[in-house]
């Protein structure tokens, strides 16, 4: 080996340390001959040792690396995660361009309804492969693997190929599968790394224009194209300036891909000059423009997330404003927001029984032949039953009647 060889500094990536779970660290040297050489730390290098070193060097050998040192530094990293890891070190070394390390694929879940129930969303960081694996236990409608706000600049590289081997090797349940991307352009280089993963829905994060969705929907059909991919990724834009709101039904109307619009109040009170407050009487007025250009567009309307995780009270009335307002759903930074916001977007017991009547009363008159539906002696008008029956409907959706 040559002193330049030898001197050269490592490529890494992943995290190691006593605070560090479900993780591993691996540092990449590149070598011009002498093959491949491992060394491998682990509190379970007993029981999984053999099989951690055969996986990293099926990863190296499908990479077209021959001669390297890897070095490893586990702390209980499943193999979706190895193999993202060490593609990233290798990557992050300029090596394997165009070639990857893909884990055994899951059987794909259904395909994701365009209006299927999106009451509660839960962000996961793109970096933190910790809370991934029982994330579905806690039973929210969808996850969001991030790869923008909680993930460092200095490390979206890592992220995407994390998330990917994600989308690819994770079981998330019934939960719909949701990727928040970088803005525009970096988001770019998120999909060209993950939409042949088919995650379910994409989130487009700082939108202000209709130009960015467009952008973004044409490079998600190019890739579905070429990959022969053939189920519905869905768009949700994320509305976090004045601007974003000002243009929010041309956002929410600009591809027949957008199926829900929603907002980033952080931002957006940034953008305004003023305090975020539990009341959100600063934001009233963005986040009915929101609900109403979805509706104009024909999408769902999501609230943003509620950030103080402690305040569960505060987070139920803010649960119970936003559905009186016309949100269909919000975002949760925490499990233990997701139960309070099922309950706070479903239908009280009374809401539902008048539902049912009026849908028996409207089912009785179609079978009938009758053009006016009625009620005892009160006549039911048409917009009032579409409401009964989309009432019921998503009761159904959420377990609450049969």
């Amino acid at each position: 080996m040559s002193s330049e060889q030898e001197t050269k500094t490592p490529a890494e990536a992943g995290h190691w340390g006593k605070d560090v779970r479900s993780d591993v660290h691996v540092a990449f040297d590149q070598r011009d001959s002498g093959g491949i050489e491992f060394s491998l730390e682990s509190r379970v290098a007993a029981y999984y040792g053999t099989a951690i070193l055969e996986q990293a060097g099926q990863v190296l050998d499908d990479l077209g690396i021959r001669h390297a040192r890897l070095t490893i530094h586990d702390e209980g990293a499943l193999p979706f995660v190895i193999a993202a890891r060490i593609e990233a070190a290798v990557r992050r070394a300029g090596l394997a361009l165009g070639k990857k390390s893909l884990p055994a694929q899951l059987p794909p879940p259904a395909a994701s309804a365009k209006d299927r129930l999106r009451r509660s969303r839960l962000y996961l960081p793109g970096s933190e492969p910790k809370y991934y694996i029982n994330a579905s236990l806690h039973g929210p409608d969808a996850v969001i693997l991030d790869l923008e706000d909680s993930v460092h600049r200095d490390e979206k590289d890592v992220a995407r190929i994390l998330v990917r081997n994600t989308l690819r090797a994770v079981d998330f349940g019934s939960a719909e599968r949701m990727v928040r991307i970088n803005q525009l352009p970096l988001g770019l280089e998120d999909l060209a790394e993950i939409v042949g993963e088919s995650p379910d829905m994409i989130l487009l994060p700082k939108t202000e224009h209709p130009s960015q969705v467009i952008e973004v929907d044409r490079m998600i059909g190019e890739i579905k194209s070429r990959q022969g991919i053939i189920r519905p990724i869905w768009i949700m834009p994320i509305l976090e300036s004045a601007l974003g709101i000002e243009n929010a039904f041309a956002i929410a109307a600009s591809s027949e891909n957008v199926a829900a619009l929603t907002i980033g109040l952080e931002d957006y009170t940034a953008d305004l000059g003023v305090a975020k407050t539990s009341e959100g009487r600063e934001s009233a007025y963005a986040r009915s423009r929101v609900v109403n250009a979805a509706r104009a567009a024909g999408v769902q309307a999501i609230d943003s997330v509620f950030g103080d995780v402690g305040d569960m009270e505060g987070l139920r009335r803010w649960g119970h404003a936003s559905r009186a307002m016309g949100f269909e759903g919000m975002g949760c930074i925490h499990p233990g927001q997701i139960s309070i916001v099922h309950q706070a977007f479903a239908p009280s017991a009374s809401e539902i029984e008048k539902a049912q009547k009026i849908v028996a009363a409207f089912e009785d008159a179609q079978q009938k032949g009758l053009a006016v539906v009625s009620l005892g002696s009160k006549m039911i008008d048409p917009p009032v039953v579409q409401r009964a029956l989309k009432l019921v409907g998503r009761a159904k959706a959420m377990g609450v009647i049969q």
